[in-house]
């Protein structure tokens, strides 16, 4: 223990502890930057904070620590578990959140009176930095400390954060930056995001996770995501276990599933559900009963996949496949948060499909194969948003400001050009906007950019931040006073009717009115709900897990170790047809009824299936072939219309496709609502104005009519480039129907069959399927007519 001063050294040897080799390596560290890799329960996060804290005790004065979470309420619970430490070894020191949850008052004193360490999240932080006294508050920066990084990294907030740490490392230059992870697939990738120079340390991984496939619920079902068929087992597996985390993937299936176990909870078990689109409070109850061990079991998304620290959590089980490995591996971390035990986990496969993802997956994590994308370059909406906080900090030099953002990993390849339209679009608006004194934010005085009006630096920071809200609307039982449900998307809000029922908190309601943008429901027990839609994040199976999925396909070998139903399953697809292989692609067309099917294999998550449906749909309607409809799932593509496609592979090339998708994104909705949100984070368009919070239906409003002034009069605009990369990378996922189409290198197996194939069943079964309006609708209207008249 003689390299830990006291009193830490005396602190770990009251509890019979001795410091991990990770934590004292940290503590030597003299890196200015380095990436932790370690694994749940190994203290990263006490390595993180131990240098600060044993800095602290001979170093005092203004800020000492940030500390930057993905999650407010991470923060919190990082908190909360550091100052237990720090109180209990007597040192005297300030620990405070500084979140969107924060009081007014604490704010205050915090911007006066900065604490020895500060938690926050990107948002927040951004914030800060917008502060003309942002140069004191961060001058005596020592440390900071980014948790979580792999959530953070590659995506809009990440951007942010990255921008955000240039800002400090020209505040307070020397001080050292600390990023903590248990899931990086690629550790370099991650480290140069961070900073040109990052240092990785990786420590032991300990035991591997004790993780296994449910198989014991019985058949899964051909189709459907839900996975309630297995309630019974998963309530027996929790009868069994202390507590349980049950991940489901979706908002909509967690609010079912936790329905469906409760009908199985005869022991009448405490058990709570968590989801992103509940009341804040409610998540809050679940937090706190979860954390004193007043539950048995949690359904929860992905608002509980990070770090919020349960210990008595022995059991994860994961409903429905992962649909990537990492996350996968994340959730399993969620049990037994000790460094020498091993986590234990349990996929439930929710159909036959699934069944073999959730075995590739399984390899994988045998493996340690994390599955991973190369991360983006960093959004250019994201440095406009920069670029306008900075102005409100104070004046600023354009080179300086762009050496800066270069300096992250993020920004790292940021040509002058970009920048320098950057700067004219926060400067003007851009050519077709240039008129209007609304968009002109920041003017070139002296060769520094400062904010034209003062004034707007409020507005401004009122709108800082990269996620977008989807238009919601609140549910609140009974009328005034009544407590806050949660909230459901606007679309789905515009359906109801007085009287109508759905399902929100694990509960059903019925709607009685609409009152000041609020659904007011009352409780209506034991009717049919319809099913709210819930916004929130929509998985698709990876592109690695993809590749595993068609190698255990294409190795009959394998498949002993599946349940019989589907190890039969597959044997008959190889009589019938063939099966899916690596270097291939296979396409299968057969007739049922009038209708003639039209099934590709792509294997490219289910945002790009639908993408490609669309597409294929098109040149199907422009070639003759008189399409009906399609259904997408993450495996494959099921298309019908009235006439045989005889030449699949003439209707899969990358250039049709690609030609196809610009001509289609250039007159569809998904521009538009891209656009929105890439308008919404550049600051073209405000969310919130002097305290009040504009509608979805207003904000919408004023996005369409901006796009359609910019498509028409300035095609070439910045964010209508940004939005044409977005759309094609987000929305519609053209990459994944590339690398399809890569992955196949014009290797079409095309099966005529002379029936419904095994593979394609399922998808007969689907749910979603998308109808197209075009020549078989208008020819069957022919056919109808005929018939009419001849009959009479």
């Amino acid at each position: 223990m003689t390299d830990l001063p006291a009193p830490f050294s005396d602190w770990f040897a009251s509890r019979g502890w001795a410091p991990h080799p990770h934590q004292l390596e940290l503590l030597a560290d003299r890196a200015q930057a380095t990436l932790l890799i370690a694994p749940t329960g190994a203290g990263k996060t006490l390595a993180g904070f131990l240098p600060s804290l044993v800095d602290l005790t001979h170093t005092r004065g203004g800020l000492h620590t940030l500390y930057v979470s993905p999650l407010k309420a991470l923060a919190t619970d990082i908190g909360r578990n550091l100052r237990g430490p720090v109180a209990e070894m007597g040192l005297d020191l300030r620990i405070e959140d500084r979140t969107g949850d924060t009081k007014q008052s604490q704010r205050r004193r915090q911007r006066a009176d900065p604490p020895d360490i500060l938690l926050t999240t990107p948002e927040s932080l951004a914030l800060m930095l917008s502060w003309p006294d942002a140069p004191r508050i961060f001058a005596g920066l020592r440390r900071v400390v980014v948790d979580e990084v792999h959530a953070l990294a590659g995506g809009k907030r990440g951007d942010q954060l990255a921008l955000g740490l240039a800002r400090l490392a020209h505040l307070a230059p020397g001080h050292r930056v600390c990023a903590l992870s248990a899931t990086v697939e690629d550790p370099a990738v991650i480290a140069r995001w961070l900073s040109p120079d990052t240092r990785v340390l990786l420590a032991d991984p300990g035991p591997a996770p004790d993780i296994s496939i449910l198989h014991s619920a019985g058949d899964p079902p051909w189709a459907g995501a839900g996975g309630r068929y297995a309630a019974r087992a998963v309530m027996d597996l929790v009868e069994a276990h202390k507590t349980s985390i049950i991940f489901i993937n979706t908002r909509a299936q967690a609010e079912l599933f936790f329905q469906a176990l409760w009908a199985e909870n005869t022991q009448n078990l405490p058990i709570g559900l968590h989801h992103g689109s509940l009341s804040r409070a409610a998540r809050q109850n679940v937090e706190t009963a979860m954390a004193v061990g007043s539950l048995r079991a949690v359904c929860a998304t992905a608002s509980l996949d990070l770090g919020l620290d349960w210990g008595d959590v022995d059991l994860v089980m994961q409903i429905g496949a992962p649909k990537g490995v990492k996350r996968l591996v994340q959730r399993i971390g969620r049990a037994n948060h000790r460094h020498d035990v091993a986590s234990k986990a349990i996929m439930v496969p929710a159909n036959r499909f699934e069944v073999l993802e959730c075995e590739a997956a399984l390899d994988a994590v045998r493996e340690n194969d994390l599955d991973g994308e190369d991360l983006p370059d960093g959004g250019l909406d994201v440095l406009c948003q920069h670029i306008l906080l900075t102005a409100c900090a104070g004046p600023f030099d354009a080179d300086a400001l762009y050496n800066e953002a270069r300096h992250t990993g993020a920004y790292a390849t940021l040509s002058r050009e970009d920048f320098d339209a950057c700067l004219e679009f926060c400067a003007t608006g851009g050519y077709a906007l240039r008129a209007y004194d609304q968009w002109r934010r920041i003017v070139e005085r002296n060769g520094l950019w400062q904010l034209r009006d003062p004034r707007t630096a409020q507005r401004l920071r009122m709108n800082i931040g990269t996620i977008v809200d989807t238009e919601t609307l609140g549910v609140r039982m009974g009328k005034r006073g009544g407590f806050k449900l949660g909230e459901v998307e606007e679309a789905f809000a515009a359906t109801l009717s007085v009287g109508d029922t759905f399902l929100i908190g694990g509960q059903v309601v019925q709607y009685e009115g609409l009152r000041e943008m609020t659904l007011q429901v009352s409780p209506s027990p034991g009717k049919e709900p319809r099913i709210a839609v819930f916004s929130g994040t929509k998985l698709a199976t990876s592109a690695g897990l993809s590749a595993r999925v068609i190698g255990l396909l294409a190795d009959p070998s394998s498949w002993d170790r599946l349940p019989t139903p589907v190890a039969d399953w597959l044997r008959m697809q190889q009589q019938v047809s063939r099966l899916p292989g690596p270097g291939r692609l296979l396409v299968e067309t057969f007739r049922r009824g009038e209708r003639w099917y039209l099934v590709v294999y792509a294997f490219a998550g289910k945002n790009a299936g639908q993408t490609l449906g669309l597409l294929l749909s098109k040149r199907m309607e422009e070639a003759g072939l008189a399409p009906l409809g399609f259904v997408a799932t993450d495996y494959a593509l099921m298309l019908w219309g009235l006439e045989e496609v005889t030449d699949p592979a003439s209707l899969l090339t990358p250039e049709g496709l690609r030609g196809g998708l610009e001509a289609w994104l250039s007159q569809n909705a998904v521009m538009k609502r891209t656009f929105r949100n890439v308008a919404v984070v550049a600051g073209l368009i405000e969310r919130n104005v002097m305290g009040k919070r504009k509608t979805g239906r207003q904000a919408t409003f004023s996005s369409d009519i901006l796009y359609d002034t910019l498509a028409k009069y300035d095609p070439d605009h910045l964010l209508m480039k940004i939005t044409r990369t977005e759309a094609q990378r987000g929305l519609v996922d053209f990459g994944r129907i590339e690398e399809m189409l890569i992955r196949g290198q014009g290797q079409i197996d095309h099966v005529r069959a002379d029936r419904v194939t095994p593979l394609s069943a399922p998808l007969l079964l689907e749910a979603g399927r998308i109808p197209i309006k075009g020549q078989a609708e208008e020819m069957l209207i022919d056919e109808a007519t005929l018939m009419s008249e001849l009959i009479d």
